[in-house]
């Protein structure tokens, strides 16, 4: 017999090493950072410009893609949802404030009077109404690393949980669904794309306001403008360092509330 022992384990086929798609991250969370700045701009700054929450559409499926690809090469899945998770519990306040998700009992009890109270109070019901995007992408991330990892109980239950409150996540099971999408096919790019193309064909066909040829679909439906950054692929050499990533996101909130409190 031969010495060596031969690996009979049955191989996992949720669990990618390789991804066939654009691997020019930083260059696709580049144009997801503008081009939600555009998105949260036209809605707080300039809601005259629809023209800016089209192209706002194009961050969210970019955002679930790099979150995919992240979940392939990461090494510790779980620091990764840390940083996210992290970040969502930092954000949330401002997320209320500065897009106007912000409820009545956020300022129910006196900041001059009990301060420390107050900021809890603030904080706690900033959740009230709606978490921010990242909550989404956590819970995403949560569910891809269960696959991946075979925790299945885990897995089935992330699923039932989001679908018990997806009417409190942005994007709901949608967006969920989508980043599942993105995970599970990054390997075969030409079975991704027309999957991933129908899916999103069929979420804009759910909503109103735009009409072509006598079909009726929703604003969301311009988010497969996204799909060829996604699908086509760079080498840009572009370098973001980390914390102009993760830091982004509240930097922006912060902005867009200052212009549209004391300039706008």
């Amino acid at each position: 017999m031969s010495g060596k022992r031969r690996d009979l384990s049955i191989p996992w086929p949720f669990a990618p090493s390789e991804v066939a798609l654009n691997r020019d991250t930083n260059l696709l969370k580049l144009v997801a950072m503008l081009t939600m700045f555009c998105d949260h701009a036209g809605k707080m700054l300039f809601p005259q410009y629809s023209v800016l929450r089209i192209i706002g559409r194009i961050a969210f499926p970019i955002y679930a893609y790099c979150l995919a690809v992240g979940c392939v090469y990461t090494r510790n899945p779980l620091n990764y949802l840390k940083r996210i998770v992290l970040l969502a519990l930092i954000s949330q306040p401002l997320y209320a404030v500065a897009l106007n998700h912000s409820v009545q009992q956020m300022y129910a009890v006196s900041f001059a009077e009990k301060p420390l109270e107050a900021f809890w109070n603030f904080y706690i019901h900033s959740w009230d109404k709606t978490p921010s995007i990242l909550v989404t992408l956590s819970m995403g991330l949560l569910l891809i690393w269960a696959i991946r990892e075979r925790q299945l109980v885990l897995a089935a239950g992330m699923f039932i949980l989001c679908w018990q409150i997806q009417s409190k996540l942005n994007y709901g099971m949608r967006g969920i669904g989508l980043m599942l999408l993105f995970y599970l096919l990054c390997t075969k790019r030409w079975l991704s794309l027309p999957c991933v193309l129908a899916f999103m064909l069929w979420w804009g066909l759910v909503g109103s306001g735009y009409n072509l040829f006598g079909v009726s679909f929703g604003i969301q439906t311009f988010a497969i403008l996204a799909l060829p950054l996604i699908y086509i692929r760079t080498n840009s050499g572009i370098k973001l360092p980390k914390w102009l990533f993760y830091g982004f996101y509240p930097a922006h909130l912060v902005l867009i509330y200052l212009l549209d409190h004391f300039v706008l």
